[in-house]
């Protein structure tokens, strides 16, 4: 039998692009089903899977193609009802279209994992960096994380399953990364020793399936049925709400294992901080932007600001005691959005998750909502460190700047006729 069907990955470091980062993830998480649909800018993470399909070194997984979004959704549950450990990628206007599937897939408590290549929401077209896509499926009842680098892309995923098949959680989530900005371009990522990722991922399902559903002739079920008010439909949605919370307590644990076992460390694993200890502002922000941000930071601090930075890993389940004990730190935290959510309170979906957490609490800390690198729009180091500075000066005088947007500092803006 060859290396290769004998499914042997040493640890070896490789040049990729943060989709094949993805597709390694889904190889050492030994996925069983893969259902596939192409779309920018996330197709490269399916066509890495189907070369390691073909190739042989994914023996035994089953690489399904399909006509549309929605039909890779229908088929990803189908398969992980029947008991498998299941994958599947898109992007964009392809997670709009899965959303019907989407709401069944958290309702039937399949740990579905997901890659996003996140990109911005349509019309006008957009296939560039931009959160809006998952932010869009914030309350389906997905877990949802964001990556930072190519690296956090393979981790988190692995982490995923891990979280997603604990029995006590049994829920699926979204990996959201940007779109070109990670996804298309390369970088060293570490592939873990096969050996070490069985070590730390649970064991793939048996002919059992998972403990609240299954497809056996020998013990039949009824599932997806019509329920009447009175009956369970409350209490079903209820516990998924109680699961995602009491989920940030096994995010944490497998982080932890996660560094134990490979040595790559996230923060708690909802949150990261940088620089917050001592600082008199701080900025909380996602994805690839937080990267840049911790060299920002840096710089401002060799200048002599006392500024800080939180990177929020994930989104849902929102890591409220987190943000609580941050805001406690800082006389002003900026909370900067790469997605929009039209229609609240601030137009930033995690700035408005962040105001919420911090009522009634008697946190005074001044919050400042701030929208940059909307649609993938190009946000620098220099920016970066101006937007950090408003904090500084709202510090200083207490006072907001003068050009919101209705209580939002949209930064970068073009004038609009």
């Amino acid at each position: 039998m060859s290396k290769a069907k004998e499914f042997i990955q040493p640890r070896e470091t490789k040049i990729i692009k943060g989709n094949v980062a993805a597709a390694y993830a889904a190889k050492s998480a030994r996925v069983q089903v893969i259902s596939a649909y192409p779309i920018t800018p996330q197709t490269t993470v399916v066509e890495k899977l189907a070369e390691f399909v073909d190739g042989g070194e994914m023996p035994g997984t089953q690489y399904i193609r399909v006509e549309s979004e929605h039909s890779v959704m229908a088929s990803i549950i189908g398969a992980s009802i029947a008991g498998t450990r299941t994958f599947t990628a898109t992007s964009g206007q392809g997670l709009f279209y899965m959303n019907e599937m989407i709401h069944w897939a958290a309702g039937t408590r399949l740990p579905i994992v997901t890659a996003i290549a996140s990109r911005g929401a349509a019309p006008p077209w957009n296939i560039w960096a931009d959160f809006t896509d998952v932010i869009n499926a914030r309350d389906t009842g997905w877990m949802s994380a964001f990556c930072a680098t190519h690296q956090e892309i393979y981790d988190e995923i692995l982490m995923s399953y891990k979280v997603c098949e604990d029995h006590d959680v049994l829920l699926p989530k979204f990996v959201a990364y940007g779109g070109f900005i990670l996804s298309h371009t390369s970088k060293p990522v570490i592939i873990e020793d096969q050996d070490l990722v069985d070590q730390y991922l649970p064991p793939l399902p048996d002919e059992k399936g998972w403990p609240q559903i299954f497809i056996d002739p020998e013990r039949p079920m009824m599932h997806g049925n019509l329920i009447m008010p009175s009956g369970f439909y409350s209490e079903f949605r209820m516990k998924i709400q109680d699961t995602l919370i009491k989920s940030k307590e096994k995010i944490k644990t497998a982080t932890k294992k996660f560094k134990q076992i490979f040595g790559r460390s996230y923060g708690n694993g909802l949150v990261e901080e940088y620089y917050m200890d001592d600082a008199d502002v701080g900025i909380i922000i996602y994805g690839d932007l937080a990267l840049q941000m911790e060299q920002a930071i840096e710089d401002l601090r060799e200048e002599g600001y006392k500024a800080g930075m939180v990177k929020l890993r994930h989104y849902r389940p929102f890591p409220t005691e987190d943000i609580i004990e941050i805001a406690k730190k800082v006389e002003v935290l900026g909370v900067m959005d790469r997605g929009t959510a039209f229609g609240s309170p601030t137009g930033g979906p995690v700035s408005s998750d962040v105001k919420a957490s911090l009522y009634s609490t008697g946190v005074e800390t001044k919050i400042l909502p701030m929208m940059a690198g909307i649609g993938g729009r190009e946000v620098s180091l220099e920016q970066q460190k101006e937007q950090v500075k408003i904090l500084i000066k709202m510090k200083e005088t207490g006072e907001l700047p003068n050009d919101l947007i209705h209580g939002t500092l949209w930064h970068g803006i073009l004038e609009v006729k």
